[in-house]
C-alpha cells in the first residue's frame, strides 16, 4: 500500500507547505524551505523500509528536493544595468520579473513590454530594442529577447526577429532564427544571424532575400 505512493504522499506533503500563507514579501523563504528536508529525509527512509523505491522514484524524491531549495523574489517596473570596465553596458527595463535562484544557476524572467538601451564607449545610446519578455542568464551573462523583437541602431539600422540573444562575454547578438535586417540602403532577410551590437557587420547564414532600397 505505502510503496506505490511515497512519491506521490510527499508531493502532497509539500503542496501543504507551500500553500500555507506567508508573510507579505513576495519572496519564497528558503530557510523555511529547508526545513521540510529532515521531514522529506524521514519520509523516504520510511518508505524504503518497507521496500525499495523504483529508481524513477528516486530521481523524483531528489527533484522534489532540489525544488525545495529554490528561491524565487518577484519585482515590478524592473530595472537592471550590466556594466563593461566600469562603465554602463546595458539597460533593460520591464513591467515585471521573477527571478529564481537554485543551487546550480541563476536566471531572471522579465515581463513585458520590455525596453533594452545598448551604450556605446562614451555612454550614448548605440542600439535600442523592445520584445514582449525577456531572460537573463547569470551565469552566461546573456539576455534572451522573444516575441515581436524589434531593434534599432543609432545609425538607423534595423532588424525584426521572434529571437535575439545577446553575450555579455562577446558583446554580440545573434539568432538562430528568421530575422529581416532594415538599413538606409537596403535590406536582407535569412536564418541564422550574427553582428555586432549596432547591425554594421552582421552575417547570415541562409539568406531568403535582398532588396536595395532606392
Amino acid at each position: 500500500m505505502f510503496l506505490s505512493s511515497p512519491l506521490q504522499w510527499m508531493k502532497n506533503l509539500m503542496k501543504t507547505h507551500l500553500s500555507s500563507p506567508g508573510s507579505g514579501m513576495r519572496e519564497t523563504g528558503i530557510l523555511a524551505l529547508r526545513s521540510l528536508v529532515p521531514i522529506f529525509a524521514i519520509a523516504f527512509f520510511t518508505f524504503t523500509a518497507c521496500g525499495e523505491l523504483s529508481d524513477f522514484d528516486t530521481r523524483q524524491v531528489q527533484s522534489s528536493l532540489n525544488d525545495s531549495l529554490t528561491t524565487t523574489t518577484e519585482s515590478w517596473d524592473v530595472e537592471m544595468i550590466l556594466m563593461n570596465n566600469g562603465r554602463a553596458r546595458i539597460l533593460i527595463e520591464g513591467s515585471h520579473a521573477i527571478s529564481y535562484q537554485m543551487p546550480e544557476r541563476k536566471e531572471t524572467h522579465i515581463r513585458g513590454p520590455v525596453y533594452v538601451q545598448l551604450y556605446d564607449s562614451t555612454g550614448a545610446v548605440e542600439t535600442e530594442a523592445w520584445s514582449k519578455r525577456a531572460v537573463y542568464y547569470d551565469a552566461k551573462s546573456e539576455f534572451e529577447l522573444f516575441d515581436s523583437v524589434r531593434v534599432n541602431t543609432a545609425a538607423d539600422r534595423q532588424l525584426y526577429s521572434d529571437f535575439l540573444l545577446w553575450s555579455e562575454r562577446t558583446d554580440r547578438i545573434s539568432s538562430p532564427d528568421f530575422v529581416i535586417i532594415v538599413t538606409p540602403s537596403d535590406s536582407i532577410s535569412g536564418r541564422g544571424f550574427e553582428s555586432g551590437t549596432d547591425l554594421s557587420d552582421y552575417i547570415i547564414d541562409e539568406p531568403r532575400g535582398h532588396f536595395i532600397v532606392d
